[in-house]
């Protein structure tokens, strides 16, 4: 498994072929620049390894402990972390609902306080509007956050690989490699036997 450094050095060398790719293809400033911030973000701070002590998890410095139940709730490197689109969507989720229980409490404090008139309704709709009518960017910037996501694990199953060829050569590549042989029983009690 490769570094936090090696990660962040993919993360960094692929970031202009990520971005002139995505400006290629959509021809698009405002598209590039969501994919390109979602590289970025999801390879250096919002990648699959916050499920462990890991530089990620450092970067988010004094906001840290946020990420401590996420750890406790997953093994390192399974699906639901490291896994392509499961692993970013449950990511988002987990901080989306943090973030709404934040922002449910700001705004109930600012209403008794401020007297802010709205109802939670309106609130509700505003925010309903906001994902079908920027729905492109939404979904340009999650392609970026799994892209950088997948970086980061392709690089770690890559590299995972490589140390199993150079253990076993070619057959560590194949699943059979990983099946454990059953001893057969009963065969050589009878070639005894008979001796």
């Amino acid at each position: 498994m490769p570094s936090g450094r090696t990660h962040d050095r993919i993360t960094m060398y692929a970031l202009p072929l990520v971005a002139g790719v995505t400006l290629w293809q959509t021809r698009s400033s405002n598209a590039t620049l969501l994919v390109a911030g979602g590289f970025l973000f999801g390879g250096l701070m919002f990648g699959p390894d916050l499920d462990i002590y890991s530089v990620q998890f450092q970067r988010w410095g004094f906001l840290r402990w946020i990420w401590l139940p996420y750890q406790k709730s997953l093994r390192h490197r399974s699906f639901l972390s490291h896994g392509p689109i499961i692993g970013t969507i449950l990511r988002i989720l987990y901080l989306g609902c943090l973030l709404a229980l934040l922002a449910i409490f700001v705004l109930a404090v600012a209403e008794r306080f401020w007297n802010l008139s709205f109802t939670w309704q309106d609130l509700g709709q505003t925010v309903g509007r906001s994902l079908v009518q920027y729905d492109t960017e939404y979904v340009a910037l999650f392609l970026g956050l799994e892209l950088g996501a997948m970086s980061h694990s392709l690089s770690d199953w890559g590299g995972s690989a490589y140390k199993r060829v150079r253990k076993q050569g070619v057959r560590g590549l194949l699943p059979s490699g990983k099946i454990k042989k059953r001893k057969v029983r009963g065969g050589n009690r009878r070639a005894r036997v008979k001796k």
